[in-house]
């Protein structure tokens, strides 16, 4: 009696109503099953840094004070949709307090501190059974620097330009850090009208705007 058949059972409404119900359920979750490894695409991992600095063939080609170092993964799904939200929530991450001691405030923009950016398709990397990496999710070579390239762009139409720096794309790069806290975050994109809620997919009507008034 405590079963589920048994439950089931003492419900007098028609079998068949419930047989559609729990059919409809059950190709909705087999969809989003389907789908869960396209449901999180550019993904960046934010530090927050005392300093930074990315040097190629031992020349330094670019170095930040206190600021972030955001390490930019582009999935091969990616359109300019997914480059626009990461580049409002890293813009807008709180990663310091206020001028008052209250913890996680302020940004970046609210700081006037710099932002160093640097490529990082093995965000994608995946082992196989042999536990070799495969980076078969990250977006190729040609595409992806025309795609981190226009980030860049976008990061510096809504700061101050000159505050934004990055690495080189496609280099062997030495990127040197020390992470302040240490606090390190990762952003993952969404498909539009879908929300990340403890691990799960939960559709959503409206999108969150945060002004970063505090």
């Amino acid at each position: 009696a405590n079963t589920i058949g048994g439950m089931l059972a003492k419900i007098t409404t028609p079998t068949p109503y419930y047989f559609h119900c729990y059919t409809t359920i059950l190709l909705l979750l087999l969809l989003l099953l389907s789908n869960y490894d396209k449901s999180t695409a550019m993904r960046i991992v934010l530090q927050r840094v005392k300093s930074a600095s990315v040097r190629v063939e031992d020349t330094t080609i670019s170095s930040i004070g206190p600021g972030v170092m955001a390490l930019v993964g582009l999935h091969e799904q990616d359109t300019e949709e997914n480059l626009a939200e990461c580049c409002k929530k890293l813009l807008a991450s709180k990663l310091w307090p206020n001028e008052n001691g209250g913890q996680w405030r302020h940004g970046v923009k609210q700081k006037k501190y710099e932002v160093l950016c640097v490529s990082q398709f093995t965000l994608y990397g995946t082992l196989s059974k042999k536990n070799q990496p495969d980076y078969k999710l990250a977006m190729k070579a040609i595409p992806a620097e025309a795609l981190y390239t226009t980030f860049l762009s976008l990061l510096r139409e809504n700061y101050e330009a000159e505050k934004i720096l990055d690495g080189q794309f496609g280099a062997m790069m030495d990127v040197e850090l020390i992470n302040d806290g240490p606090v390190t975050l990762v952003i993952d994109s969404v498909p539009k009208g879908l929300l990340l809620d403890d691990g799960g997919l939960v559709a959503v009507e409206d999108s969150v705007v945060d002004d970063g008034k505090e």
